[in-house]
């Protein structure tokens, strides 16, 4: 029987290499960048064009590298990095496996133009698919360039694999934001089919973050910094009113090195307790400086997750330092324990105007006066005037008449009272108000039990089903604004914005967009002033989801204009506006749930009612 174990071959071992270390375009500029940095550069060009499907061009002024290192470092496993096994546990350098430039290389055309310092010329090297083409002294600019050309060309099963144009510069221009984040001493310049997005003077940490989010994020900023023996702690977290419905902006570094981490997350989560609004994270960009020796960055192809040796101290110098840094700046409450908490008023509350509650008085009221009641009309019905008060005052209210309490019972001849059965009335003869309303909830009697409709949700699903419908055939009606509305946006949601003009226009919202200033003429004509703000905030996270394809983004934003329309105040004061509201709603295809999947009608039954009087 024949050997059946062999070597695989340099390009095929290349390729499956790539099969983890480069997933996508995105991949290709994190390794690069990395490079340059730590080539020592100082300032790093990222020329893209087509996502990185076409190019991608990466130029820096870092130490270069010679005619020898500039073949060697294509090989697999060639690094200058790590001379033995110890050296993986105290590396502070950002790449150190040697296995980035030859997995590029493996799939896609490469060219590489590099020069020391002290050298007169560089090395131009092309290859193709592992196999070096030509390699030739040349005229240079100090430092390195790379271009990559018709990434995965041999690997057309990886190609077929990628998304939208879209889709792929939104993962390189995370990849982007990441190191700029990182390296704000470093001049950082992102092109995209030569346009420039981005142009990151070398700066402070403070201003690097405001040059990448918008000014918008300047008054924005809460300062963090602890020093122990454990973690170095710096950076920032954003005010609870700004947090997203998102983790878009949600960064930790170590060492300089992007890294993620659920349990870390969880402290921020708990560090917000009680100061977020429902459904949403925190915005945080935080710096922890950690002696190597203690982490591993080893455990995972692209480095984004990191083993700690003391992660739960680390866990809980996070959770202290962040609360203590929103006490400081008064953003959450201090803990004294000589204050009465019965007079705390709920954080959701706190911005909203105090109502002086009023108390109305029957001044002819007379205890001791001795009257019929009765339940009779003049025709001889029964009156069902207790749902009505029910619906315009609430039920329990100190408003409600004692004529609409005296209706909820029937008093026989012999003074015996009684509860009267039929509350809502459903006959053709006397036909009562057959919905009760209570805050956002409308209620209705069932042959199972009690029906119960959250209102708001139903304008949602309602507004939405109407709104898609017009869409798919024409566009939405706008209405113009007298004033238009302008809005601070940051480089990416200007390119988010740009990207998806077309369809936003077509749903009614017509901007412009000029010094990283919105500028928003015209809204559809379904939404109200005071949601504007808030619809445009929503919008704008919508489109921002980089892994949205534009079949779906239409559903998307018009799920965000019906959440909007939602939250009009409510206007159900008569029985016809309710009972038109409930036929529009089981007009829907959906009536049951949301486009967000939240549930809009439940049912109660007489099982669970009976429970509750055990």
């Amino acid at each position: 029987m024949s050997d059946l174990i062999q070597l695989l071959p340099d390009n095929i071992a290349n390729q499956i290499a790539a099969g983890e270390v480069i997933q996508r375009p995105a991949s290709v500029v994190k390794e690069i960048v990395e490079n340059a940095i730590d080539a020592g550069a100082t300032s790093i060009e990222v020329n893209i064009k087509d996502a990185g499907k076409t190019l991608i061009q990466i130029v820096d002024n870092g130490n270069g590298m010679s005619p020898a290192d500039a073949e060697l470092c294509f090989e697999r496993h060639a690094t200058s990095k790590v001379r033995a096994a110890a050296d993986l546990f105290s590396l502070a350098t950002k790449g150190f496996r040697g296995e980035a430039l030859a997995s590029i290389a493996a799939i896609s055309h490469v060219q590489l133009n590099t020069r020391e310092v002290n050298n007169d010329l560089g090395t131009s090297i092309t290859i193709e698919g592992s196999n070096i083409k030509e390699k030739i002294e040349a005229v240079c600019a100090q430092g390195t360039s790379f271009e990559v050309k018709n990434l995965f060309y041999n690997v057309p099963a990886r190609r077929n694999f990628l998304k939208s144009d879209k889709v792929e510069f939104g993962h390189i221009s995370d990849e982007f934001e990441r190191v700029a984040l990182a390296h704000p001493e470093i001049h950082f310049i992102l092109q995209h089919n030569e346009n420039e997005l981005y142009n990151l003077r070398s700066t402070t940490l403070r201003k690097r973050i405001i040059d990448v989010l918008g000014k918008k994020t300047s008054d924005r900023l809460v300062p963090i910094e602890e020093s122990t023996d454990i973690v170095d702690l710096k950076g920032f977290v954003l005010k609870p009113e700004f947090s997203k419905k998102t983790r878009g902006e949600q960064f930790f570094f170590v060492n300089n090195r992007f890294f993620k981490s659920a349990y870390f997350n969880h402290a921020l989560n708990k560090a917000f307790e009680g100061l977020l609004k429902e459904r949403t994270f925190p915005s945080f960009f935080l710096y922890l400086s950690v002696d190597p020796k203690r982490i591993d960055v080893n455990v995972h192809p692209t480095k984004t997750e990191i083993k700690f040796e003391e992660d739960k101290f680390i866990y809980s110098i996070l959770l202290s330092s962040v609360r203590q840094a929103l006490g400081k700046y008064n953003i959450a409450p201090t803990l004294d324990f000589e204050r009465e908490m019965g007079f705390d008023i709920p954080h959701e509350m706190r911005s909203q105007s105090p109502i002086e509650p009023t108390i109305q008085v029957n001044e002819g009221y007379n205890p001791f006066q001795t009257t019929s009641r009765t339940t009779s009309n003049s025709t001889g019905k029964k009156s069902t005037n207790f749902s009505k008060a029910v619906v315009d005052k609430g039920f329990g209210s100190k408003e409600a008449k004692q004529e609409d309490w005296d209706n909820f019972y029937s008093i026989d001849e012999k003074n015996e009272v009684s509860e009267q059965t039929n509350l809502v009335h459903e006959s053709d003869e006397d036909k009562g108000t057959q919905f009760i309303v209570k805050g956002n909830y409308i209620l209705s009697p069932s042959k199972s039990g009690l029906m119960v409709i959250h209102a708001r949700r139903a304008i949602e699903q309602i507004v939405y089903t109407d709104t898609i419908n017009s869409f798919i055939s024409s566009p939405i009606t706008s209405q113009s604004l007298l004033f238009p509305i302008e809005k601070e946006v940051s480089k990416k949601e200007c390119l988010n914005w740009n990207n998806n003009a077309s369809i936003l226009k077509q749903l009614g919202f017509h901007g412009t967009i000029e010094n990283d200033t919105l500028s928003i003429s015209a809204v559809p004509g379904v939404l109200e002033e005071e949601t504007l703000s808030a619809t445009l905030e929503d919008i704008l996270e919508t489109i921002g989801h980089k892994d949205i394809e534009k079949g779906d983004l239409a559903h998307n934003l018009v799920a965000a204009i019906a959440r909007s329309a939602g939250m009009k105040q409510l206007n159900l004061n008569t029985d016809e506006a309710v009972e038109s509201l409930v036929n529009r709603l089981f007009q829907c295809e959906n009536h049951m749930f949301t486009p967000t999947n939240k549930k809009i009608i439940d049912t109660i039954s007489i099982e669970t009612i009976e429970t509750k009087f055990k």
